[in-house]
């Protein structure tokens, strides 16, 4: 029988009330709070990033404020960079590829809420994970749903909200962000 938490990892309607994963919010909520009163080059950055983000690479970087629900399930390559004001909802997994630039105020959201309004009252909800590939630049204020993949070498234009997955080498834009253009062909 799995957990609520293996549940939510999992793509599976999971109850967002459920002890461990309030546990795990409240752990992530504490961290996030330290982290806004740091910059990059306080002498206690590294080690509350390495507590929010299990495996953060030495090499990428986080500019504080920032929020997420969990930490845990997020995963960052080498090289990457997010700027300010960031939000990642990770009840599933979202990965972030190496050297990829995400601006500020970028948004990526893997929770998803039930569609019938009567079970949206509830306590329950699926995530589904993101995947940004790698050498991607995300444009300031950028919003990813749940489930979506962006893939290698991409740009998204700053204010899009990318709905559906974007293939390698696109620059995609607008609300929602749709392929513009072919890149590196």
């Amino acid at each position: 029988m799995k957990t609520e938490f293996e549940k939510m990892r999992s793509e599976e309607l999971y109850n967002f009330l459920d002890k461990e994963i309030n546990m795990s919010l409240r752990n992530a909520k504490d961290l996030c709070t330290r982290l806004q009163v740091l910059t990059l080059s306080s002498s206690e950055y590294r080690d509350v990033i390495e507590k929010l983000i299990p495996n953060f690479p030495k090499s990428s970087g986080i500019c504080p404020p920032f929020h997420c629900d969990h930490g845990s399930g997020i995963k960052i390559g080498e090289r990457s960079f997010i700027n300010y004001n960031c939000v990642i909802l990770d009840g599933a997994y979202v990965t972030i590829g190496n050297d990829v630039k995400i601006g500020p105020s970028c948004q990526l959201l893997t929770p998803q809420h039930p569609i019938d309004f009567k079970a949206r009252r509830g306590t329950c909800e699926t995530s589904f994970p993101i995947t940004i590939g790698d050498d991607t630049w995300l444009g300031g204020g950028v919003i990813v749903c749940p489930g979506v993949r962006i893939g290698k070498r991409c740009i998204i234009a700053a204010g899009s909200v990318v709905i559906r997955d974007i293939p390698d080498d696109c620059m995609a834009a607008g609300n929602p962000a749709v392929v513009k253009k072919h890149l590196n062909k």
